[in-house]
């Protein structure tokens, strides 16, 4: 396996594209998957591609973040999450073509966001409206010649395939993330990488610990400390040949370059294996 290790850039928390290329450099990789939405609301686009371009970091892919999204508790995301709220549809409807403008105009093929709670019960209205919603917006980068990937872990792996093959568009896939399956309590990543790998796009790294408590989040903690099979999820990966590229997560924590770097110095150990 020679799979490009990037960073994604919301985990570090800068305040300016120069500030972003300095940590990106301090964690030691040379991609990075780049959240659209400073750019489209306040950074440059033209510092942020000449800062990373001065460090030698190229950009893999892009995140985007729906409007309104409560990450408070469980039941706030699950209300606020994704395109469901017919509240913010409209402002993130347009955000998704101003995004996709801007991913083509970069070169990149790929944005990741999350699709929002999709209903297990087929006969929910709620699910037949999320799925309407989200096959405008794979239309809306597909005009761009740009795929989408879904975050895994708010549905479990069954769920999240039904749902892409009631879509039926090819150029929606997976990003997915090990430790959102275990934040979420969606199901054992290994199976559900197993179960899911033919439509993954990309991966994050990230790990966590279960929760103890139904229906409250799990914790999200360095990657190698919590409950991901690490030794699993690559052997998946093996297994599958997928050849996608794995960004590594982290959104909590107060040492967040430091967790990074063990987090990669892991990676760089599983892919050597």
């Amino acid at each position: 396996m020679k799979p490009r290790i990037g960073v994604c850039s919301w985990s570090l928390r800068a305040e300016s594209p120069e500030q972003l290329a300095d940590r990106i450099a301090a964690v030691g990789v040379r991609f990075v998957q780049l959240h659209l939405d400073p750019l489209r609301e306040r950074w440059s686009v033209d510092a942020t591609t000449s800062a990373l371009s001065a460090r030698g970091i190229a950009i893999v892919s892009r995140m985007m973040t729906m409007a309104g999204e409560d990450y408070s508790t469980l039941e706030s995301i699950q209300r606020t999450g994704g395109v469901r709220p017919d509240a913010t549809w409209d402002e993130n409807r347009r955000a998704a073509r101003d995004n996709a403008k801007l991913a083509r105009s970069l070169g990149l093929q790929l944005v990741t966001f999350h699709a929002g709670f999709i209903p297990h019960d087929r006969a929910d209205p709620e699910r037949a409206t999320l799925l309407v919603r989200l096959r405008e917006l794979v239309d809306v980068f597909a005009e761009q010649d740009v795929r989408v990937g879904f975050e895994t872990g708010q549905e479990t792996a069954t769920t999240l395939l039904e749902a892409l093959d009631a879509l039926d568009r090819p150029r929606a896939g997976i990003n997915f993330d090990p430790a959102n399956m275990i934040l979420y309590d969606q199901g054992d990543p290994v199976k559900a990488l197993t179960a899911l790998a033919p439509r993954v796009l990309q991966c994050h790294v990230k790990d966590a610990t279960r929760t103890r408590k139904p229906g409250e989040w799990g914790a999200e903690v360095r990657v190698g400390t919590g409950d991901v099979d690490w030794r699993g999820f690559f052997d998946a990966l093996r297994a599958a040949k997928l050849d996608v590229d794995l960004c590594i997560e982290r959104e909590a924590g107060d040492d967040r370059i430091a967790d990074i770097r063990a987090a990669h110095e892991l990676v760089l150990r599983e892919v050597q294996r």
